[in-house]
């Protein structure tokens, strides 16, 4: 199970520097201090009339449902979008997946939708290939592995809109197992969010478990905890099949019927299902082989070993569904629980769905199924907002409510082993190509600068100043970037070689801000420095109409720049 953890003790170290909120300067950390006045002048939100119609965090409107579009019409620039096409091929080039399906929509169009690569092109784990490969298609079904958490989810909150249970109410209440080892008080909060306590699977594979599917839900619910409830966050399979449990013991339909009556069917979901019938085979992307269960190839049917070991049908893995069906689910999501007239959750519900409920845990955001703000693989869509979930056999989704986004990437990274490399690279690609084609809205027609992409980062705009007395810089700046992680600095330097710090951003602008720093004496250099971590990008920083003020003139510098670019979105 992927999982970024909090780096709250990470320093970075910048051009053999140790570098925290400053910039070192012989042996002193300095850092200019402004004047009352100057500080009247920062830090003022400005709002522009975007050359782009629904630009970042301003997206407009959208469809009640899902429909073919365009970049245009999703108010997307196209060639972000078409350069992730580049990005999968060489994920498929280094064998970290055989083939994808992604889909992204924003405002309710379809911007791209598109297949690349083999569903189905191995017959053992060592790469022996097919006599007849299987082209992906873009109406292909995946195993969603730990995707289908988020289905187990929505059943729970469907069943406390209905007011079958309180969210603070213990298991112990509707699962009587749940009354022995340690677990009386572990609520279904707790399930819901990974803080119950219980390790992350069960300490024994389930086939190995003999007797019915029954017997083996029961070795599970009796399972003890490894940590008090409620003090630390173990992602844990644990918790959902308890969860998938509760749903079947409250409504008395095995969790596959439940979902189909009350999830799939409403939606109109016709490719989301347990257990595919054999005549979708050919429409199914293979997984592993895994000899050690007994199966060669598995191809048509469920991955996870202890879900297969429950008849497919589990809380924490085991559906099955296809791009434009999860795009619904996305959608109906954005709008507040309702898709096509049908209300599949509560707007309070969907409210409770997207808090964040572990910010006793930095860095590990979750709502109730979904996680929130993950930027291991939201990348630059990721914010206080966006929420979304992966899953082992390659599969990931992230919709961002802030730009009524949803992106969808469907690979088979298992296939035909799991000992291949990270799907994370390429999830996070494919969302910072995605957060790329939303334009930014620009001050004026003219470009701005725009400080790029990319890990471990440290590009600079560098302009020679002649300041005079009280000179002052002013510019305009929007950023979104990696807060804490990723940083913009404005530096001042008096021989271009040794420099000091006298503003930093990191984190959200909101707005385009209206900037008016004063100069230290002596200053002869300026120059804005953006530097990045090693991982995650945010949607980047951007300078406009950058000045020099003195004694009552304004020049604009010539700026020399090391890896930034004007761009006009």
């Amino acid at each position: 199970m992927n999982r970024r953890f909090s780096f709250s003790t990470l320093i970075i170290l910048l051009s053999g520097t140790l570098f925290f909120g400053g910039v070192k300067v012989g042996n002193a950390l300095v850092q200019h201090q402004t004047t009352d006045e100057e500080h009247d002048k920062m830090d003022k939100p400005l709002n522009f009339k975007s050359a782009y119609p629904h630009p970042w965090d301003r997206p407009g409107p959208s469809s009640p449902v899902v429909h073919m579009g365009t970049a245009r019409a999703a108010g997307m620039v196209e060639r972000p979008l078409d350069l992730m096409d580049k990005d999968i091929d060489l994920a498929i080039e280094n064998r970290v997946m055989p083939g994808a399906v992604v889909m992204v929509v924003r405002r309710g169009a379809i911007a791209k939708w598109k297949s690349y690569g083999y569903a189905a092109r191995y017959t053992d784990s060592n790469f022996t290939e097919m006599d007849h490969l299987i082209k992906m298609r873009t109406d292909t079904i995946f195993d969603l592995a730990s995707l289908s958490k988020l289905f187990t989810a929505t059943a729970v909150m469907q069943l406390w809109d209905q007011g079958a249970f309180s969210l603070d109410d213990p298991g112990a209440k509707y699962l009587p197992e749940f009354s022995a080892n340690g677990k009386e008080n572990v609520t279904i909060k707790q399930l819901l969010t990974h803080t119950s306590g219980f390790r992350p699977d069960p300490p024994r594979h389930l086939y190995e478990i003999e007797g019915t599917r029954e017997n083996r839900l029961n070795y599970v619910l009796k399972q003890p905890l490894t940590e008090k409830p409620g003090t630390h966050d173990v992602y844990s399979d644990i918790n959902y099949i308890a969860l998938g449990v509760l749903v079947e013991r409250l409504t008395g339909q095995r969790e596959d019927q439940y979902i189909r009556d009350h999830i799939s069917e409403p939606l109109n979901m016709k490719d989301t299902m347990y257990n595919p019938p054999r005549n979708l085979k050919v429409r199914v992307a293979a997984t592993e082989s895994q000899p050690w269960t007994g199966r060669e190839m598995i191809w048509g049917e469920v991955h996870d070993e202890n879900a297969w070991a429950l008849d497919g049908v589990a809380g924490h893995a085991g559906l099955f569904s296809s791009a434009h069906d999860l795009a619904v689910f996305g959608q109906m999501m954005l709008n507040h629980g309702i898709y096509a007239g049908k209300c599949v959750l509560s707007q309070k519900a969907v409210q409770l769905i997207k808090t964040n409920w572990n910010e006793a845990f930095p860095g590990q955001d979750h709502g109730l199924g979904w996680e929130l703000s993950q930027g291991w693989y939201m990348d630059a869509l990721a914010d206080l907002h966006t929420i979304g979930h992966t899953g082992y056999t390659g599969t990931s989704i992230v919709v961002s409510p802030n730009n009524n986004t949803i992106v969808i990437l469907l690979t088979n990274r298992v296939h035909p082993t799991r000992h291949t490399p990270s799907a994370n690279e390429i999830r996070r690609a494919v969302a910072r190509r995605t957060a790329d084609a939303i334009p930014v809205s620009m001050p004026t027609k003219d470009a701005a600068w725009f400080s790029g992409y990319g890990n471990g980062l440290n590009r600079t705009l560098t302009a020679k100043v002649d300041t005079g007395h009280k000179a002052h810089l002013s510019y305009k700046t929007w950023y979104r970037t990696e807060k804490g992680y990723d940083l913009g600095n404005l530096e001042v330097s008096s021989n271009g070689s040794d420099w000091t710090a006298i503003k930093q951003y990191t984190g959200s602008s909101g707005d385009w801000l209206n900037q008016t720093i004063g100069l230290p004496e002596r200053t002869e250099f300026v120059r804005f420095r953006y530097q990045t971590d090693a991982m995650v990008n945010g949607r980047g920083w951007y300078v406009f109409d950058a000045k020099l003020l003195t004694d009552g003139k304004a020049a604009r510098p010539e700026w020399i720049s090391d890896g930034w670019v004007k761009r006009g979105y």
